[in-house]
Protein backbone atom coordinates (compact mmCIF):
# COMPACT_ATOMS: atom_id res chain seq x y z
CA UNK A 1 0.00 0.00 0.00
CA UNK A 2 1.51 3.34 -0.83
CA UNK A 3 0.01 6.79 0.04
CA UNK A 4 0.78 10.35 -0.20
CA UNK A 5 0.08 12.76 2.97
CA UNK A 6 0.09 16.45 2.15
CA UNK A 7 0.96 17.77 5.63
CA UNK A 8 1.99 16.20 9.33
CA UNK A 9 -2.02 15.75 10.31
CA UNK A 10 -2.46 13.05 6.99
CA UNK A 11 0.32 11.23 8.21
CA UNK A 12 -0.76 11.67 12.31
CA UNK A 13 -4.20 10.27 10.97
CA UNK A 14 -2.81 7.28 8.66
CA UNK A 15 -1.46 6.23 11.45
CA UNK A 16 -3.84 6.42 13.77
CA UNK A 17 -5.75 4.22 11.50
CA UNK A 18 -2.71 1.63 10.57
CA UNK A 19 -3.07 1.45 14.78
CA UNK A 20 -6.15 -0.65 14.36
CA UNK A 21 -4.75 -3.11 12.83
CA UNK A 22 -2.39 -4.08 14.98
CA UNK A 23 -1.72 -6.81 17.74
CA UNK A 24 0.03 -7.36 20.84
CA UNK A 25 4.15 -8.20 19.23
CA UNK A 26 3.68 -6.88 16.35
CA UNK A 27 7.10 -5.12 15.47
CA UNK A 28 6.93 -1.90 13.10
CA UNK A 29 9.87 -1.16 11.38
CA UNK A 30 9.76 2.71 10.18
CA UNK A 31 12.53 3.46 7.25
CA UNK A 32 13.37 6.85 6.39
CA UNK A 33 15.99 9.63 6.36
CA UNK A 34 16.00 12.49 8.97
CA UNK A 35 13.29 14.41 9.22
CA UNK A 36 10.84 12.27 6.96
CA UNK A 37 8.35 12.15 9.60
CA UNK A 38 8.85 8.48 11.45
CA UNK A 39 8.44 9.94 14.84
CA UNK A 40 5.28 11.95 13.45
CA UNK A 41 4.26 8.80 12.73
CA UNK A 42 4.76 7.13 15.75
CA UNK A 43 2.80 9.77 17.10
CA UNK A 44 -0.56 8.62 14.99
CA UNK A 45 0.05 5.02 16.08
CA UNK A 46 0.02 6.37 19.75
CA UNK A 47 -3.13 8.03 19.37
CA UNK A 48 -4.67 4.99 17.87
CA UNK A 49 -3.43 2.70 21.16
CA UNK A 50 -4.90 5.05 23.14
CA UNK A 51 -1.83 6.82 24.49
CA UNK A 52 -2.62 11.07 25.60
CA UNK A 53 0.99 12.02 26.22
CA UNK A 54 3.60 13.66 24.22
CA UNK A 55 5.46 11.49 21.95
CA UNK A 56 9.05 12.57 21.62
CA UNK A 57 12.12 10.57 19.31
CA UNK A 58 14.01 8.49 21.94
CA UNK A 59 17.46 9.08 20.14
CA UNK A 60 19.18 9.99 22.95
CA UNK A 61 17.54 7.75 25.41
CA UNK A 62 16.88 4.89 22.50
CA UNK A 63 13.90 3.54 24.00
CA UNK A 64 10.34 5.50 25.35
CA UNK A 65 7.92 3.46 26.86
CA UNK A 66 4.02 4.31 26.77
CA UNK A 67 1.01 3.24 28.33
CA UNK A 68 -2.10 2.88 25.72
CA UNK A 69 -5.49 1.62 26.10
CA UNK A 70 -5.16 -1.54 24.10
CA UNK A 71 -0.91 -1.72 24.22
CA UNK A 72 1.97 -0.66 25.91
CA UNK A 73 3.91 1.09 23.23
CA UNK A 74 7.82 0.65 22.93
CA UNK A 75 9.35 2.74 20.49
CA UNK A 76 12.76 2.51 20.25
CA UNK A 77 15.47 4.72 18.25
CA UNK A 78 18.53 2.88 16.78
CA UNK A 79 20.38 5.59 15.43
CA UNK A 80 22.94 5.39 18.09
CA UNK A 81 23.43 2.04 18.24
CA UNK A 82 26.06 0.70 16.23
CA UNK A 83 25.37 -3.39 15.61
CA UNK A 84 22.28 -5.78 17.19
CA UNK A 85 24.94 -6.97 20.12
CA UNK A 86 24.51 -3.40 21.81
CA UNK A 87 20.90 -4.16 21.28
CA UNK A 88 21.59 -7.13 23.42
CA UNK A 89 23.82 -5.89 25.74
CA UNK A 90 21.09 -2.57 26.38
CA UNK A 91 18.58 -4.81 27.17
CA UNK A 92 16.46 -4.08 24.46
CA UNK A 93 15.21 -7.57 23.23
CA UNK A 94 13.01 -7.64 26.65
CA UNK A 95 11.38 -5.01 24.77
CA UNK A 96 11.47 -5.94 21.20
CA UNK A 97 9.70 -9.39 22.13
CA UNK A 98 7.54 -8.48 24.28
CA UNK A 99 4.06 -9.93 23.38
CA UNK A 100 1.46 -7.44 25.37
CA UNK A 101 3.14 -4.31 23.54
CA UNK A 102 3.60 -2.77 19.83
CA UNK A 103 7.37 -1.90 19.21
CA UNK A 104 7.59 0.80 16.97
CA UNK A 105 11.93 1.25 15.68
CA UNK A 106 13.41 3.83 14.19
CA UNK A 107 17.12 3.30 11.96
CA UNK A 108 16.10 -0.55 12.36
CA UNK A 109 18.86 -2.04 10.20
CA UNK A 110 21.25 -0.94 12.49
CA UNK A 111 19.92 -3.88 14.34
CA UNK A 112 18.40 -6.06 12.05
CA UNK A 113 20.28 -9.80 13.23
CA UNK A 114 18.22 -9.70 16.61
CA UNK A 115 14.43 -8.47 15.10
CA UNK A 116 11.95 -10.82 14.88
CA UNK A 117 11.21 -12.40 11.13
CA UNK A 118 7.47 -11.44 11.39
CA UNK A 119 7.65 -7.16 10.82
CA UNK A 120 5.36 -4.84 9.46
CA UNK A 121 7.44 -1.93 7.42
CA UNK A 122 6.26 1.09 7.12
CA UNK A 123 9.05 3.52 4.38
CA UNK A 124 8.32 7.87 4.78
CA UNK A 125 9.99 9.81 2.07
CA UNK A 126 10.50 13.17 1.87
CA UNK A 127 8.64 14.17 -1.72
CA UNK A 128 8.67 17.94 -1.02
CA UNK A 129 7.72 20.33 2.07
CA UNK A 130 5.31 18.67 4.20
CA UNK A 131 4.23 16.16 1.24
CA UNK A 132 5.53 12.87 2.54
CA UNK A 133 5.30 9.51 0.26
CA UNK A 134 4.25 6.21 2.88
CA UNK A 135 4.89 2.60 1.78
CA UNK A 136 3.96 0.17 4.02
CA UNK A 137 5.60 -3.98 3.31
Amino acid sequence: MKITSKNERETVRFAFEFAKGLKGGDVVCLDGDLGAGKTTFTKGLAKGLGIDCEITSPTFSILNAYDGNRFKLYHIDAYRLKNAEEAVATGLCDYIFSNDAIVVIEWFENISQILPKELKKVSLRYVRDNVREIIVM
